[in-house]
């Protein structure tokens, strides 16, 4: 590990299942539940390239780098999020494996010229901006959260320029935009072939999908997966959800 100067409000937060340090703002962005099960839910070539597109602090790509030795390049379109997770990479010494582009995503082809990516993570904004939006958040949260300077359709096309013939987009999104996400996903020949979807509770109804689509793959073959459980009746974390957290 490498010692990194923290910024104003910064912290450092450690997922305790693996060595993954990750400096956090709570003002500007910080990793929740759906980062960790996104960086977990695709098969990853054991070498290659991974690109991490809305990589925020780079929760994604930085618990991605514990199951692959392949290169990871993340997408940041905020400079301060872009910033927080480079310092990140240093922290945990992966200079030599991961990188971040300070950029809009829909330039990624300029950054990575034809068709060479193995696999896309992105953990997308997940609203739609309309009138009833709530566009009264930071900045930052807003950007996050909002379709605001990206959405499905745009991440799809990237996602069809720069992946391999048989490269996968794997995505965790809402529950509510499913027949969206399976609508774009066709429209750019990205053939979902994994879905997943995650609830808080038994009792409650979902309120996080994982999915994974192949880029012109056969419409055939979908795997609707298990369910998976967040939290049990108490509170307390699921024996899954625990295991990744913490191990065992």
């Amino acid at each position: 590990m490498t010692d990194i100067e923290l910024k104003d409000g910064e912290r450092v937060n450690q997922l305790f299942s693996s060595d993954v340090k990750i400096i956090q703002n709570r003002e500007v962005f910080s990793y929740s539940v759906d980062s960790v099960l996104l960086s977990r839910f695709p098969k990853l070539p054991k070498r290659g390239l991974i690109v991490d597109l809305c990589a925020g602090n780079g929760a994604v790509g930085l618990f991605a780098s514990t199951r692959t030795e392949a290169q990871i390049i993340g997408v940041e379109i905020q400079e301060r999020l872009a910033d927080m997770a480079t310092r990140s990479i240093a922290l945990n010494g992966l200079n030599q494996q991961m990188s971040m582009i300070n950029d809009d995503l829909k330039h990624l082809p300029q950054h990575i010229k034809g068709s060479k990516v193995d696999i896309i993570l992105c953990n997308p904004p997940y609203f739609k901006v309309d009138e009833h939006s709530n566009l009264n958040e930071s900045e930052h949260y807003l950007l996050a959260r909002h379709e605001i300077t990206t959405n499905l359709d745009e991440i799809c096309h990237v996602a069809q320029r720069v992946l391999k013939s048989n490269g996968r987009l794997a995505m965790v999104h809402r529950p509510d935009r499913f027949l969206d996400i399976i609508e774009t996903m066709k429209r750019y020949n990205l053939a979902p072939k994994r879905i997943q979807f995650v609830y808080p509770k038994v009792t409650k109804e979902a309120n996080m999908l994982l999915i994974e689509a192949i880029k012109d793959g056969s419409l055939d073959g979908l795997k609707i997966l298990p369910p998976l459980f967040i939290h049990n009746e108490d509170g307390s974390y699921t024996d899954e959800i625990h295991e990744i957290y913490y191990g065992n």
